[in-house]
C-alpha cells in the first residue's frame, strides 16, 4: 500500500479521495493554488502545498509544480482525480521520470483514447458502431467543409481533444459552418491546446448513456454496469443514475459488450468510462462516443449499486494488485441517483454565481449522500469549476432512491451564493422525468428556459425579507442597552410603527420590500404595492401567510443576510447599503464598463 499519495487536484472530488485514504491509512497530500488557499479540501489533507497562483494552468494544469511538491513532500504516488491533468500525458510522463506512481491507466491507452479521433478508429476497428461523421486527420478548411456537405445538416462539430461541451458547435447550415468552425477551433486551442476536430452527425434526440469499466495489470476486465447520464445542461451533466430506466436488456447487452471489447482492445487496467449516443429514431443501436480514461463525476451511483469503492480499486491496480472479484461476483443492488449543485443562475444562462458561503448544512438521512467541496469556511471563486456538491441516494427501487433525492436537495443548504437547488427539485418533480430521457429534457420541459415558479413570488419575497427579523442580528458585547438592539422608533408606542426598508435579491433582480412590525408574531411585509402579513414563529423559523407554510434559516454575513426559503437563496440588505454598494461599483468613470462575469477578452471587434 502506499504510505503517501499527493492529490492532484481540489475540490469535491480531492475530499472524496482523502475519504478513501483515511479508511486505507494512507497519509494524504494537497495541493492548491492562492485562491484556494482557505479551501475545505486544503484543510482536511493530512499536510498540503501551494503549487502557485489561482490561474489553473498556473498551478493545477502545471505538471511539473505538481510533480516537484511530491517529490518535496515525499509523496510515493499521485491520483489526479478527474479533470485538469488526469488524463494528460505529461503528468503521467513525469511521474514516471520521478520514479512515482501515477493512480491511473497504462499511458499508451490515455494518449490513444485522448484523441476522439483515434478512438472513434480503434473502435471501428473492434466492430463497435460509431456515429456517422469524418474522423480523418485532413484538417484544412476546404477538406472540412467538403465532408460536412456530405454528411448534411444539422451536424456537430467536436475538439478532438475535448470534453464538457469545450470546442463543440452545433451547425444547421453550411452558411454557419466556417465561422462555428473558427470558433470551435479557438475553444479547443485555448483549453486543450489541440485546435482538431471531427465533424458527426447531429442526432436530433440522443440519449446519453455510459459503461464503467474496471480493470487490472493482469488482464482481468469487468464492468460495473451502465449509467444513464441524458440530462445534461450547455453539454455538461446535471442529473445521472444507475440503472438506466426504460433500457431493453438487449440494448444494455450490446453496450457492456461493447465498452468491454474496447477496453480489452487497449489492455485497459484502471477505472474508465466508455460512453454512448443512443439515437430515439433507432433505440436498439448504440453508438460510440468516446472513452474517459479516468475516474468520472458521477462515479458515486456506480458506488451506491455494487458496494464497490472505486478509488480502492484505483489504487490497488496502481498497486498492481489483482482484481479482487470476477464479472459473475458483481451484483447491482437496487438504484441510484445523482445531483449536481452547481454555483449559478439557471434562470440567467446559467450565469456562475461567486463569493464567500456563509452558512452550509448538509441533510444527513437513511440511503443519502453528499460528496462536497465546500463548507461554511469556503469561498467560490470565478477560476474553476462550478460544481460545489453532488447529492446522491439510493433505494431499492427508482422511486425510492427518487425521494430520498429529492428530499435531501431540497434540505442541503448553502447560503451566499444563488445555486441550481430550485431547478434540480423541480426537474426531479416533473413528470416526465420518468419517461424516456434524452439531452433535450431540459430544453423541452422547459421551453425558453427554466424559471422560478412566479405564482407566489411576492410572498417569498416578502418571506425573506421578513427573515431578516426573525433572525437577531449578531452585535458584539457593550454595555450600552441601545447597541443591542436592531432598530427602534420613538413612534412605535404612539402607535405610529415605522416601515423599514430592505432590499431582496441582487442586481439585476432585486426587490424593495418595506418590513413593518404589527405585533409581537405579525409583520407586514408589502412588495410591488401588494401587502403580505406573516404569523412568525422564532423558536421554530417559520413563517405563516395565509394556508401556506415557510420555514426560513438565514445567515449572517455583515450587514447582509442570506436566507434560504423554498430551496432557493435570497440576499436581504438594508436599502441604503445596497444601494450605496451599487453607486460604489459602478464608480464615476462614464467610460467604465462592468462585466457581470470574470472573463478573458478574446476579440475586439469595434
Amino acid at each position: 500500500m502506499f504510505s503517501r499519495l499527493l492529490i492532484a487536484n481540489r475540490g469535491e472530488i480531492a475530499c472524496r479521495i482523502m475519504r478513501t485514504c483515511r479508511r486505507l491509512g494512507i497519509h494524504t497530500i494537497a495541493v492548491y493554488s492562492v485562491a484556494d488557499a482557505g479551501a475545505r479540501h486544503v484543510r482536511e489533507a493530512d499536510e498540503a502545498v501551494c503549487i502557485g497562483p489561482a490561474p489553473a494552468r498556473q498551478s493545477y494544469l502545471d505538471a511539473a509544480r505538481i510533480v516537484a511538491a511530491a517529490i518535496a513532500h515525499g509523496a510515493d504516488a499521485i491520483h489526479p482525480g478527474y479533470g485538469f491533468l488526469s488524463e494528460k500525458l505529461e503528468l503521467i510522463d513525469a511521474c514516471s521520470a520521478a520514479g512515482i506512481t501515477f493512480v491511473g491507466p497504462h499511458r499508451e491507452a490515455i494518449r490513444r483514447m485522448g484523441s476522439k479521433i483515434e478512438s472513434k478508429r480503434l473502435a471501428q476497428a473492434a466492430g463497435i458502431a460509431c456515429v456517422p461523421g469524418f474522423h480523418g486527420d485532413e484538417q484544412d478548411e476546404q477538406r472540412l467543409t467538403a465532408e460536412a456537405a456530405h454528411l448534411g445538416w444539422p451536424l456537430l462539430i467536436k475538439a478532438s481533444a475535448g470534453g464538457g461541451g469545450k470546442g463543440l458547435k452545433r451547425v444547421d447550415s453550411a452558411a454557419e459552418f466556417a465561422g462555428q468552425l473558427a470558433a470551435a477551433r479557438t475553444e479547443a486551442l485555448a483549453a486543450f491546446g489541440d485546435e482538431r476536430v471531427l465533424l458527426e452527425r447531429c442526432i436530433t434526440r440522443p440519449r446519453h448513456l455510459e459503461v464503467q469499466l474496471l480493470g487490472d495489470r493482469h488482464g482481468a476486465l469487468v464492468h460495473l454496469f451502465e449509467r444513464e447520464c441524458s440530462i445534461q445542461r450547455q453539454y455538461q451533466k446535471v442529473i445521472e443514475e444507475a440503472p438506466a430506466n426504460h433500457l431493453s436488456d438487449t440494448v444494455r447487452a450490446r453496450l457492456f459488450e461493447a465498452a468491454l471489447a474496447l477496453g480489452h482492445a487497449i489492455d485497459y487496467d484502471s477505472v474508465g468510462t466508455v460512453e454512448f449516443v443512443l439515437d430515439a429514431e433507432h433505440a436498439d443501436e448504440p453508438y460510440f462516443l468516446e472513452m474517459n480514461t479516468r475516474l468520472q463525476v458521477e462515479h458515486p451511483v456506480t458506488e451506491m449499486i455494487t458496494g464497490i469503492d472505486l478509488i480502492e480499486c484505483q489504487i490497488n491496480s496502481a498497486l498492481g494488485q489483482p482484481l479482487a472479484f470476477a464479472q459473475s461476483d458483481i451484483r447491482r443492488q437496487g438504484w441510484a441517483i445523482e445531483a449536481r449543485i452547481n454555483a449559478e443562475v439557471p434562470e440567467h444562462d446559467y450565469r456562475a454565481s461567486c463569493g464567500p458561503i456563509v452558512g452550509y448544512a448538509e441533510p444527513c438521512a437513511p440511503g443519502l449522500r453528499v460528496d462536497s467541496g465546500i463548507d461554511q469556511h469556503s469561498e467560490v471563486t470565478p477560476h474553476y469549476d462550478s460544481l460545489l456538491a453532488k447529492v446522491i441516494a439510493s433505494g431499492a427501487q427508482r422511486e425510492d432512491a427518487l425521494a430520498r433525492l429529492l428530499a435531501g436537495v431540497r434540505a442541503l443548504r448553502i447560503d451566499g451564493v444563488q445555486t441550481n437547488q430550485a431547478l434540480v427539485a423541480e426537474l426531479l418533480s416533473h413528470a416526465a422525468f420518468n419517461d424516456v430521457l434524452s439531452t433535450r429534457f431540459l430544453t423541452e420541459v422547459f421551453v425558453g428556459g427554466w424559471q422560478p415558479a412566479a405564482a407566489l413570488a411576492a410572498e417569498r419575497v416578502a418571506a425573506a425579507a421578513a427573515a431578516w427579523f426573525l433572525q437577531a442580528v449578531p452585535k458584539p458585547p457593550s454595555d450600552r442597552p441601545l447597541d443591542t438592539l436592531i432598530g427602534f422608533r420613538l413612534t412605535t408606542a404612539a402607535g405610529r410603527p415605522a416601515a423599514y426598508p430592505v432590499q431582496v435579491g441582487a442586481s439585476p433582480e432585486q426587490r424593495d420590500v418595506s418590513v413593518t412590525w404589527r405585533a409581537p408574531d405579525r409583520i407586514e411585509c408589502v412588495v410591488d404595492e401588494v401587502v403580505c402579513e406573516f404569523i412568525v414563529d422564532p423558536a421554530r423559523c417559520w413563517l405563516q401567510h395565509g394556508p401556506r407554510r415557510y420555514h426560513v434559516s438565514a445567515e449572517v454575513d455583515g450587514i447582509t443576510l442570506w436566507c434560504d426559503g423554498d430551496w432557493r437563496q435570497w440576499r436581504v440588505q438594508p436599502v441604503v447599503a445596497a444601494r450605496a454598494a451599487v453607486d460604489e461599483a459602478r464608480g464615476t468613470d462614464a467610460d467604465t464598463v462592468h462585466a457581470h462575469l470574470p472573463g478573458v477578452v478574446t476579440q475586439l471587434l469595434v
